[in-house]
């Protein structure tokens, strides 16, 4: 890639890089140094509504050029990030905290299957037809929507930015992205990799700043007519607020607590070895992680031995180094708000296993934001710990008796999103599968991820599905036409 790692982040716009209109910037940290090492665009309604502008004159070609010569391109953005892969995956580890390893192995990895996914998707996207007793004949067209806004957070930048904006170009809309001002450098760099590509002026368009100023223009828009938002509840909620009464489509993936039942019965040595990835992975910071553990007693004692034991040999260290295990908080407000959950917990009455609080590393991460893995037992189900996300390497354990038991605890959040479950008992696996109320299901697995399947929550967790034909459905619109035989 052609930028430096200390320079000025530049908005995409009608296929050009392009400094704000406001001529303002914001500063972006380092998490794992607390350190300033780029600035990005403090952009604002100006700029979206050029992004606008051009989105509207690139759909009048866009949305006819053909399935196949969409798939192409989209292919070659592919080509271009899996080529890049080494650059992409250290941006996205200094933007973000997490390990080079982890964005190596999975972040930058995903977001080149995202793009080939729908490449390919798009061209085996079929409509229904229904004939009438030899009277008439119906088909369904399904055509793009028009300029669509794509708003992605900070925890997975590449994956999830791309998870949004590959459906919507292979479905032949035109995009307004705005990534989180958080994680914005990878977001950059796919906009030189577009550039190269030969994605055509306007087609997809890179706002890059605040929420309330980029995100809400986004939202309010009114030819803008689909929002795609990955993020907090509180957020979705403002979103849906402004967009349903303009009557926009509205695909929102929102906050998790995620259970994680483990039953007596299961294979534990890889139960174990899983739970612990799906408590700490990326610091926590993904909305699939099971914070909430419930153990059935036989092997509660036997669990806590030695899941506490493995999470003090977990690494918290420099993301930069192969042995890290857990990289650097996002920012510093989010390290202060997962110490307030663990500070929170105590005065619950729980008990600290391990873990609690900051973890301070020495050298050039000396003033990087790390917090040590946790793991807290002796919650109530119920309380404010135990509701509420925190999104961060904390776990609460506890111990439950019957089956009945656990889906009540397991159901008892405003979200919905995830579970896993561990069990050998076949009809047990799906007697809770269906009890429990989100949007996945594991079965002693966890983070497997077909994306032909429909992925969201439930309850407070969102609305709509993304994924597979499920998306490529949203991103269009349906148009039913009649003929008289």
């Amino acid at each position: 890639m052609s930028q430096e790692m200390d320079t000025y982040i530049k908005n995409y716009v009608n296929g050009e890089l392009i400094e704000p209109a406001s001529g303002n910037y914001l500063d972006n940290f380092e998490p794992a140094t607390g350190k300033v090492y780029s600035h990005l665009p403090d952009s604002d309604e100006k700029d979206v509504e050029a992004a606008v502008q051009a989105a509207e004159k690139a759909f009048e070609t866009w949305s006819m050029t053909s399935a196949a010569d969409r798939s192409k391109i989209l292919n070659k953005i592919a080509d271009l990030i899996e080529n890049n892969l080494d650059d992409l995956a250290l941006a996205e580890s200094i933007d973000n905290g997490k390990p080079v390893k982890l964005a190596k192995k999975v972040d930058i990895p995903r977001a080149v299957s995202n793009f080939r996914f729908f490449a390919t998707a798009i061209l085996h996207f079929a409509s229904e037809t229904h004939e009438m007793d030899n009277f008439a004949l119906n088909f369904t067209l399904r055509q793009p929507i028009g300029i669509v806004g794509c708003i992605s957070p900070w925890n997975l930048p590449l994956y999830l930015f791309t998870w949004k904006i590959a459906p919507a170009l292979a479905a032949g809309n035109c995009v307004i992205a705005k990534p989180s001002e958080i994680t914005p450098m990878t977001a950059y760099m796919l906009s030189e990799i577009c550039m190269k590509a030969g994605l055509p002026n306007g087609v997809l368009n890179i706002v890059h700043g605040l929420g309330p100023k980029v995100g809400s223009a986004i939202t309010k828009h009114e030819k803008i007519r689909a929002i795609s938002f990955t993020g907090g509840t509180k957020t979705g909620r403002e979103i849906s607020s402004v967009a349903a009464p303009m009557f926009k489509k509205l695909s929102l993936e929102l906050g998790g607590k995620n259970p994680n039942i483990i039953f007596a019965d299961c294979n534990f040595d890889e139960m174990l070895k899983t739970t612990l990835n799906s408590s700490f992975s990326n610091q926590g910071e993904i909305c699939l992680c099971g914070p909430r553990i419930f153990i059935e007693k036989p092997i509660y004692d036997a669990f806590v031995d030695k899941f506490v034991k493995m999470t003090k040999g977990l690494i918290v260290g420099d993301p930069m180094e192969e042995r890290t295990k857990l990289g650097a908080i996002v920012s510093r407000e989010h390290q202060k708000k997962i110490l307030y959950y663990v500070s929170l917990a105590k005065e619950e009455g729980g008990e600290i296993l391990c873990g609690g609080n900051i973890s301070q590393l020495n050298g050039r991460c000396k003033d990087g934001w790390f917090v040590e893995p946790t793991v807290i037992q002796g919650l109530p189900y119920d309380c404010r710990t135990n509701q509420e996300e925190i999104f961060g390497p904390v776990v609460t354990i506890m111990p439950f008796e019957a089956e009945e038991e656990v889906i009540k605890y397991a159901n008892s959040t405003e979200y919905g999103l995830s579970a896993t479950v561990w069990t050998d008992n076949l009809q047990r696996a799906h007697r809770v599968a269906r009890r429990l109320q989100c949007g996945i299901v594991w079965i002693n697995s966890w983070l497997v991820r077909d994306l032909r399947t429909p992925f969201g929550g439930v309850k407070n967790s969102g609305v709509g599905r993304e994924g597979g034909w499920e998306v490529l459905k949203f991103f269009t619109e349906s148009k039913n036409v009649t003929i008289k035989l």
